[in-house]
């Protein structure tokens, strides 16, 4: 496939953890682990896409190149747009969004998202997903799922469990593995190309995006497409608590 740059977005302020992308594990800032990830994947061009100079100035220590974008962004997305508008990438530049609280994210699935928007002319987007299978993350709000019509493009994604199974959940059973069978993880990772994302910044965020803050809910309520492809490497999630920075830190502690 061609070839893709990777931008890292990365804010300071967050509701649960404050400074986030600052945070140490196993000495060294999380937002260095994410930018390490994104050099293993071979991408033309890495940057980090922030509003905060402490990010600024910490990435610049361990050599990451920063671009400062707009404080008042609604979503990543808006602060990738800005960073290929600035760079003047031409529109068919395939761009992976890898987000700032992913330190454990494998190089291989920068890899392959890129790849399947490669593989997509009609696709807007493309994104990633693995099989569901803990019962613990069904309910889970932090777990995305998403649902895919027959073709493998985006029918929604969710907080909430989707599909719903009618007979089993609203009598409130104790779930069981074999009810995970057809519900998918979203893994949040997104590849674009440039020219999409110029249109995207002027859409307005949309009623979904806003309830379930989901940010990839404003392209399919403004009739754009996304293709999900399942594969079976399945990273840890993502950094959204004090627990999550605890498991990853032992994980990258070795």
């Amino acid at each position: 496939m061609s070839g893709f740059n990777v931008v890292i977005p990365a804010r300071y302020g967050s509701q649960r953890l404050p400074g986030k992308p600052l945070l140490e594990i196993a000495g060294r800032p999380m937002i260095e682990h994410v930018h390490r990830r994104a050099c293993e994947s071979g991408a033309n061009e890495i940057l980090i896409a922030t509003d905060d100079p402490r990010i600024r100035d910490a990435a610049t220590v361990f050599g990451g190149r920063v671009i400062m974008t707009d404080p008042h962004h609604a979503s990543g997305t808006d602060r990738i747009a800005e960073v290929a508008r600035t760079l003047g990438w031409p529109d068919d530049t395939l761009v992976v969004n890898l987000q700032g609280d992913e330190p454990l994210m494998p190089p291989a699935l920068l890899q392959r998202v890129a790849a399947t928007l490669a593989a997509h002319a009609d696709a807007d987007v493309a994104t990633l997903a693995v099989p569901l299978d803990d019962t613990d993350q069904l309910f889970d709000a932090n777990v995305v799922k998403v649902v895919t019509d027959r073709h493998g493009f985006a029918l929604y994604f969710s907080r909430a469990t989707i599909p719903w199974r009618r007979d089993v959940f609203v009598a409130g059973a104790r779930p069981a593995p074999h009810w995970l069978d057809g519900i998918s993880r979203h893994l949040g990772i997104y590849a674009y190309r440039a020219g999409f994302l110029s249109g995207y910044a002027a859409l307005a965020p949309a009623p979904l995006e806003q309830m379930e803050s989901l940010e990839q809910l404003r392209v399919l309520w403004h009739g754009g497409r996304i293709a999900v492809d399942n594969v079976d490497i399945a990273p840890p999630a993502g950094i959204d608590t004090a627990e999550d920075l605890q498991r990853v830190a032992q994980v990258l502690a070795g």
